[in-house]
Parts: structure tokens; C-alpha cells; sequence
């Protein structure tokens, strides 16, 4: 179903610098998930240059394995599902909503595989750009912390009348986020079990590349996680958190004319001197 046959899995394990086992266990999934949030790129330029971002394996390889760029979650869980499904990985995806502290119900733009393994599921939530860098287990009242990034797994009512499960993050001073529920998180995602194929990510992956609807197909994004800090690019705003440091978020205003510089020395994204030029007038 997601064309594992047509990965080049030695290709994505060594992008990846995996060299352990790949046997379908739980410490072969919590190895690749970590390699795969922290190696593979999150950005949206395709889309807002062209309003276009092809989702057939072989582009999106050539895209996010042989070539200096990253993707969307769509792309990323293209690529992550041919994977798990070539290793033999019993496993299905799902897509959520959303909200990042808003009470508004909008439309599923988020992609997530979730594992079974053992008779449990695990949350391999590994497109989001600044992705959790664990999977972590379907039960309620799942808190993960390695430390530095901290996230909570809580079964809720995620739409009216729709039960399934929210992750939450913690709000931090200057990030421009608001704690609707005054406990110090608010919810990033949410999502329900609903298995989604191939068909379902190519029409959400549409609309996100194409719609005017969209906040991704005008705007550059691109998100880069590190194991002690998150660099994000909304536009020309780069921003940065180191969770506990003196100033855990700091701001800074680009020119339109740093702006490619600062996606291939941040966030490892090198555009072509075409995209560039491309690029530049929709940075004013």
C-alpha cells in the first residue's frame, strides 16, 4: 500500500545514519523515529513557489534523500511509511487537526503513523518539525519528558461527539502562544484512529500546498529540532527555543535577502540559485 517495494531503504537508513538492527522491534522503531525528526528537514518552499508538491515516492526520495531539502508531514510520512512498511512493521496512519492552543475546529492537516507492536500502539508522530523524539505508547495520561522537551498524550473529546486522543505541549514565555487552559500546556494536535491511506494524504497534501485557505502555501515555513533547541522560520521571523536558558525564546527579523541563507545554514534546506530568485519576491 505504501510502496515499500519502491524504496531505496539503504538509501534513507544511511540519510538517516542507521546502522543498527532492522528487525520490526520497538527499539529498532524508537531508533529510526529519533533519526528520522532529527535528520530529515521540515519546510514548505515547493509549495509556496509553485503551489504544487508532488507526492509519489520516487519525487519525495529524490527530494528528501538525494537532495539538500526537506518537506511537510505528508512528505515525510510518504517517505516513513514506505519504510516501516519494507521493514516489516505492522503499522497504520492517521491524520489529525491542529490547534496549537486555538479552540477552533479546523480542517485534518497533520499526518502521523501510528505502530502496533506487541498488542500496543505507539504514536510515531515524526513530521511535525519540531516532532516529539520518541514514539510514545496509545495510553491516557502519557507524559514524556527527555529532559528538554517535555509533551503530554491525553484522551479527549477532539472534535463534537469525536473521542480520540490530543498531544500537548508546554507553553513557554515569548513563544506567542496562549494557554487557554491556564495549566501551563495547551494542545498542539488532535487526532482519532481513523486509518488513512495514500488516496487521503494526496487530498490533504493538495489543499495544503494550493488553497488560499491554506497557512502553508504562502508563507514560508521551516522548522529544524535539535536535542537542546527548535529553530522555526514563519517568513522573515526566525525564531529560537532553548527550553531552561536565561531567554528560552528569542526573536529575529530577516531580510528578504537572508532568508536563503538562513534556511541552508540553520535548517540544512539549500535552494537552487532559480528557486532563489523564485523566492525573493515572495519574502516583501
Amino acid at each position: 500500500m505504501w510502496n515499500g517495494d519502491a524504496l531505496d531503504l539503504d538509501a534513507y537508513l544511511a540519510h538517516l545514519g542507521h546502522e543498527g538492527d532492522r528487525a520490526p522491534t520497538l527499539a529498532t522503531l524508537r531508533s529510526l523515529h529519533r533519526a528520522h525528526v532529527l535528520t530529515v528537514r521540515w519546510e514548505n518552499v515547493e509549495a509556496v513557489l509553485r503551489k504544487y508538491r508532488p507526492l509519489d515516492l520516487a519525487s519525495v526520495q529524490a527530494k528528501l534523500i538525494g537532495g539538500r531539502r526537506g518537506g511537510t508531514c505528508y512528505e515525510h510520512v510518504t517517505l516513513y511509511a514506505a519504510a516501516l512498511e519494507r521493514l516489516g512493521f505492522r503499522f497504520f496512519v492517521v491524520q489529525g487537526r491542529v490547534r496549537m492552543g486555538s479552540d477552533k475546529i479546523r480542517a485534518e492537516s497533520h499526518a502521523m503513523a501510528v505502530v502496533e507492536l506487541g498488542g500496543r500502539r505507539w504514536l510515531s508522530d515524526i513530521g511535525f518539525g519540531a516532532s516529539p523524539l520518541e514514539p510514545i505508547e496509545l495510553t491516557d495520561a502519557q507524559d514524556l519528558s527527555d529532559g528538554v522537551w517535555a509533551y503530554r498524550l491525553r484522551r479527549a473529546e477532539v472534535t463534537p461527539g469525536a473521542d480520540g486522543w490530543a498531544l500537548l505541549q508546554p507553553v513557554r514565555e515569548g513563544d506567542g502562544l496562549t494557554d487557554t487552559a491556564g495549566d501551563g500546556w495547551l494542545v498542539r494536535h488532535t487526532f482519532t484512529l481513523n486509518p488513512q491511506y495514500p488516496a487521503d494524504l494526496r487530498t490533504s497534501n493538495h489543499f495544503g500546498a494550493s488553497s488560499p485557505h491554506s497557512p502553508f502555501s504562502d508563507r514560508v515555513h521551516a522548522q529544524r529540532l535539535l536535542p537542546d533547541r527548535l529553530h522555526t522560520l514563519d517568513h522573515r521571523t526566525l525564531t529560537t527555543v532553548r527550553p531552561g536558558a536565561p531567554v528560552p525564546v528569542e526573536h529575529r527579523e530577516l531580510t528578504a535577502d537572508e532568508v536563503p541563507g538562513v534556511l541552508a545554514d540553520h535548517f540544512g534546506v539549500e535552494l537552487s540559485a532559480q528557486d532563489v530568485e523564485l523566492l525573493r519576491p515572495k519574502l516583501v
